[in-house]
């Protein structure tokens, strides 16, 4: 997919994967629609992406579509490409989330990109190209311990991608699934939980960032980032007993 020229929604766009994607697409000639909860921090993102900052809650009532009304209204021409990044965490006991945390995280993790994906990727079918981006985690492909909702409402997504790649074959728009593993941003102190294991070590937003705008342009299905994370992916769908047995061994996959 070319990508200059083309304009994109990012959500989640004031800090971490979001605020570096958008610098990165920027780079690659894209005009920039950008969604975020801390608007003054989006503020700072768009000022330096040349981005249009539009301030929205996706866990609200009706905030994803309130937000596709507003992007669409700040597109002209349409909106080529859809990043959808935004997403929360919680980490700890299942017994002691909280059910209005549930409702959030399967919200803005879930519900949200679906609501977001049904009102732009129409537009995309009609013209012809488009590209749909969606950033999971390893914790929906492999699960993890202590964070059994978050990893459930990623599962979701790279299910939603997938049966959605179907659906548009043929016309044009190529849906991605990004993958990563710990990346260094907010996410974990935000989620109630600092990271604290040696390994896998935390790497750039910018890293991210980047398989984003690749993928994109090269319309690739799924990427994961580090490109070394395919290989647990694998053996857990390939061997699942034997990924059991080993993370038994090693230690229960958390993060």
């Amino acid at each position: 997919m070319r990508l200059d020229g083309s304009v994109a929604l990012v959500t989640g766009a004031s800090s971490g994967i979001g605020a570096a994607t958008a610098t990165a697409l920027a780079g690659a000639g894209v005009r920039l629609l950008l969604a975020g909860r801390d608007e003054a921090r989006l503020a700072k993102v768009a000022g330096r992406t040349g981005g249009v900052a539009l301030g929205c809650d996706l866990a609200a009532a009706g905030g994803a579509a309130a937000l596709a009304r507003r992007a669409l209204s700040s597109a002209s021409g349409g909106i080529d490409i859809l990043v959808n990044n935004a997403g929360l965490g919680w980490a700890g006991p299942l017994g002691e989330i909280p059910a209005d945390k549930v409702t959030e995280l399967t919200t803005v993790n879930l519900a949200a990109p679906m609501e977001l994906t049904r009102q732009l990727v129409p537009g995309m079918i009609e013209r012809g190209r488009g590209g749909v981006v969606f950033v999971s985690s390893i914790a929906g492909v492999t699960g993890v311990r202590g964070e059994a909702v978050y990893a459930a409402t990623k599962a979701g997504l790279a299910a939603f991608a997938e049966s959605l790649r179907y659906e548009v074959r043929g016309h044009g728009v190529a849906v991605t699934v990004i993958v990563p593993a710990v990346i260094d941003t907010p996410f974990f102190s935000r989620r109630g939980r600092p990271y604290a294991r040696a390994r896998p070590a935390p790497v750039p937003a910018g890293r991210v960032a980047a398989a984003i705008v690749s993928a994109l342009e090269h319309e690739r299905p799924m990427v994961y980032v580090p490109g070394w994370m395919r290989i647990p992916a694998w053996l857990h769908g390939a061997a699942p007993g034997t990924f059991r047995a080993l993370a038994a061994r090693f230690g229960d996959p958390g993060y």
